[in-house]
């Protein structure tokens, strides 16, 4: 079943290099803001965009939490509890190691199942792409929020999905339109560009560093990550873009 996974071996061997490199972990930094083991397009001022929705002691959850260390930092932002599935293994086994009180667990996207009301915030950074059913998902995901829950989205065309045509025309618009669920949504294609020409920048400083650590793959994998800026502004914005959907219960 594992094999099965999009990128599944892959995100084993990053989160056990996450864990282990002092390098990433600074480089994380510094391109980022923060280090949350970010390996794509969420940095700081993205996940900062989730806090005014948070009240504190809000129940939250995050679908493709990872090593669980931005729903660490929510949790001391907004005294928040914090639930979170992914997965990895080794991302969760990491989860657990750094805060024994919350709730992580291996799981799988269209699988994992929670009671109805459950939680005031879900959130998912770049991870309904794995979802097989889209609408299914966010069925799932408006049961599993109390009333006046949010369900906080980035996501990301023109690499795993395809470019579409706006906003309002993505897979995921197309699944809640379908369920009858309204949304708000920003486009931040172009602060996505400025953020990754920073993190090609940085990545190309660190480079040196990651092939002395012995990890100059995942150096070499993060400034392949940023190839498209090399397209220019103009081009970029045509073949790419990036959305932050906000859906009220």
């Amino acid at each position: 079943m594992e094999e099965e996974l999009l990128f599944y071996d892959a995100y084993e061997e990053f989160y056990t290099m996450a864990k282990e490199s002092e390098i990433f972990k600074e480089f994380c930094k510094e391109a980022y803001g923060e280090d949350f083991s970010q390996d794509g397009f969420s940095d700081i001022n993205q996940i900062n965009k989730i806090l005014p929705y948070v009240n504190e002691g809000a129940e939250i959850l995050d679908i493709g939490c990872g090593n669980g260390k931005m729903l660490m930092y929510l949790k001391e932002k907004c005294k928040a509890s914090i639930h979170g599935f992914d997965y990895s293994n080794k991302a969760i086994e990491y989860a657990k190691m750094a805060d024994k009180e919350a709730d992580f667990e291996v799981g799988i996207i269209g699988e994992k199942e929670y009671p109805d009301e459950s939680f005031d915030v879900v959130i998912a950074m770049d991870s309904v792409y794995f979802a097989k059913d889209m609408k299914a998902l966010v069925k799932q995901v408006r049961r599993w929020l109390k009333k006046d829950g949010v369900f906080f989205v980035a996501y990301q065309e023109g690499d795993v999905m395809d470019k579409t045509e706006d906003e309002n025309s993505t897979v995921f618009a197309k699944a809640l339109k379908e369920i009858g669920w309204d949304y708000e949504v920003s486009d931040i294609s172009l602060e996505s560009f400025e953020m990754l020409d920073k993190k090609r920048k940085i990545a190309l400083k660190y480079s040196e560093q990651f092939h002395k650590e012995g990890i100059g793959m995942w150096g070499d994998l993060l400034i392949d990550q940023t190839d498209y800026i090399l397209q220019g502004k103009d081009k970029y914005l045509e073949n790419l873009a990036r959305y932050i959907y906000v859906c009220k219960k």
